[in-house]
C-alpha cells in the first residue's frame, strides 16, 4: 500500500512540484504565522473581538467578492499568471500592515482594513487559480494523490511557521526590552511572515505550464459533453454547500487565539504549541485521504470526515477548560483536513475542464463569504453571548453542511463532466 502511494507521488510533474514550492511558502507564511500572530497583535494595538471579526470579515469579503473575477482572469490570461499576480499582492499586504502603528491613531484602522483587502485580493487570486493550476498539471491517475499530497503539505510548513509564531514574540520582547503586551514584537514576526513569502514569485516563474486548461472533448459534441452549457445549477449547490462548511469551520479558526488567551488566560507560546500540533496531526490526516477514498468514494469520505469534524468542535462550547478546548481544535482541524483533497477533486471533476476555473471561483467564494459573515458577526456574539454560544453554532453549521452535501451528492453527480476527456488520459 505504501509502495503504491509513493510510486503515484513519482508521477508528479515538475510544474506540480514548483507549485507545490510555493504552496508551502505561502502555508509557512499564512497558516503558520499569521494565524498565530495577526489577532493577538490587534489585541496589543487595543482592539477587541469586535474589530478582530471586523478585520477578517472584511478580508473574507474582498476575498469573496473577487473569487468570480479571479476566475475568469484565469480562463482569460492563464492559471499561472495570476497565481504570480496574486503572490505578489499577498507579499505587499503582509509588509504593509504593520506600518500602521507609525501612522496618526485616526488613520490606523483604515490602514489595517486596507492593506487587509490588499492581501485578500491577492490570496483570491492565488487560491482561485491554484484549483485548475492543479487539474492542469496531473492526470487522472495520481490527481487525488496530489490534491492529498497538497492538502498534508500545507499544515506540515505551517506547523513550522505556528512554533515559529509562537516562541518568536517572547525572543524578541527580551531583545528589544519590551513585555509581552506591547505590539513590537508581534510586528516583527508579521514582517518575517512577509520576508517568506519573498520567494515563491521566482520559483513559480520557472513552471512552463500556462495553467489554461484546453482538454476539451471534439467540437462535434458539444452537447454530449455539456461544455457548452454552464452547469450554473451544479456550481450554486457547492457553492451553498461551502458556506455553510466555512460558516461552521470560520468561527474555530478565527477566534480559537482570542478564546484562548482573552478568555482563558494561556500564554502566547502555548497557543503556538496547540495550533502547531493541530496543523501537525493534519499531514497524515490528510495523506490518508487518498487511500480511504478508494474504499470508499469522494462522498462518503467527505460525509463521514465532516460529522466527526462537527463531533470535535463541540467540546469548544461544552468545556471551557484550556486540554479540552486545544484538543477539540486538534482533533477537528484533522478531520478538516482529511476532507480537503477529496472535497477539491470532487469540486473540480464535477463539470468539464472550461468550466473548472469558474466552479473553483465559486467553491472559494461560498467558503469567502461565509467566512467574512461568521468573522463579522461573530465578534458581537461573543460580546453578547459568549464563546460558548459562539461554538455552538459553528457545530450546528457543519451539521447543516452534512446534511446538505449527503442529500444532494448521495447519488452520484458530473453530469456535466461525464464525456470530457481527463488530463493525462488523452
Amino acid at each position: 500500500m505504501i509502495t503504491d502511494y509513493l510510486s503515484m507521488l513519482r508521477l508528479f510533474s515538475r510544474d506540480l512540484r514548483l507549485f507545490l514550492i510555493t504552496a508551502a511558502l505561502v502555508a509557512l507564511a499564512w497558516d503558520g504565522v499569521r494565524t498565530v500572530i495577526l489577532n493577538l497583535y490587534l489585541l496589543r494595538l487595543g482592539y477587541g473581538p469586535q474589530f478582530v471579526g471586523l478585520v477578517s470579515a472584511v478580508g473574507a469579503f474582498a476575498f469573496a467578492l473577487l473569487c468570480p473575477l479571479a476566475g475568469a482572469m484565469g480562463t482569460r490570461w492563464g492559471s499561472r499568471k495570476m497565481l504570480i499576480t496574486g503572490l505578489g499582492m499577498l507579499a505587499a499586504g503582509f509588509c504593509l500592515l504593520p506600518l500602521s502603528e507609525s501612522l496618526a491613531p485616526e488613520l490606523r484602522t483604515g490602514w489595517l482594513l486596507g492593506t487587509t483587502i490588499l492581501t485578500y485580493l491577492g490570496f483570491s487570486l492565488y487560491l482561485v487559480n491554484g484549483l485548475p493550476f492543479m487539474m492542469d498539471t496531473t492526470g487522472t491517475k495520481e490527481r487525488i494523490h496530489a490534491f492529498s499530497f497538497h492538502s498534508a503539505l500545507l499544515p506540515l510548513t505551517a506547523f513550522g511557521g505556528s512554533l515559529l509564531a509562537g516562541v518568536l514574540p517572547g525572543i524578541l520582547a527580551s531583545l528589544f526590552g519590551v513585555p509581552l503586551t506591547e505590539a513590537a514584537p508581534y510586528r516583527y514576526t508579521l514582517w518575517l511572515a512577509a520576508l517568506l513569502l519573498v520567494p515563491a514569485v521566482p520559483v513559480l516563474l520557472f513552471s512552463r505550464s500556462s495553467g489554461s486548461l484546453t482538454v476539451q472533448v471534439p467540437a462535434a459534441e458539444p452537447d454530449k459533453a455539456g461544455s457548452m452549457r454552464a452547469p450554473i445549477g451544479l456550481i450554486l449547490i457547492v457553492a451553498l454547500f461551502m458556506a455553510l462548511r466555512f460558516g461552521g469551520r470560520g468561527p474555530v479558526v478565527t477566534f480559537f487565539n482570542v478564546y484562548m488567551d482573552s478568555e482563558l488566560g494561556i500564554s502566547t507560546a502555548l497557543i503556538g504549541v496547540l495550533s502547531a500540533i493541530a496543523l501537525l496531526i493534519s499531514v497524515p490526516a490528510a495523506l490518508l485521504a487518498p487511500l480511504i477514498v478508494a474504499r470508499r468514494g469522494n462522498t462518503q469520505t467527505v460525509v463521514w470526515g465532516m460529522i466527526g469534524m462537527a463531533l470535535c468542535t463541540l467540546p469548544l462550547a461544552l468545556i471551557p477548560r484550556w486540554p479540552a478546548a486545544g484538543l477539540a481544535y486538534i482533533s477537528s482541524s484533522a478531520m478538516f483536513s482529511l476532507t480537503v483533497g477529496p472535497l477539491r477533486v470532487f469540486s473540480q471533476e464535477l463539470v468539464a475542464p472550461r468550466w473548472q476555473a469558474t466552479m473553483a471561483s465559486a467553491f472559494m467564494m461560498g467558503a469567502g463569504l461565509a467566512f467574512a459573515t461568521v468573522s463579522l458577526a461573530g465578534g458581537y456574539v461573543i460580546v453578547e453571548l459568549g464563546y460558548r454560544s459562539l461554538f455552538l453554532i459553528a457545530t450546528g453549521l457543519i451539521i447543516a453542511a452534512v446534511l446538505f452535501f449527503w442529500l444532494y451528492f448521495r447519488v452520484p453527480r458530473g453530469e456535466m463532466a461525464r464525456h470530457t476527456v481527463p488530463k493525462g488520459d488523452e
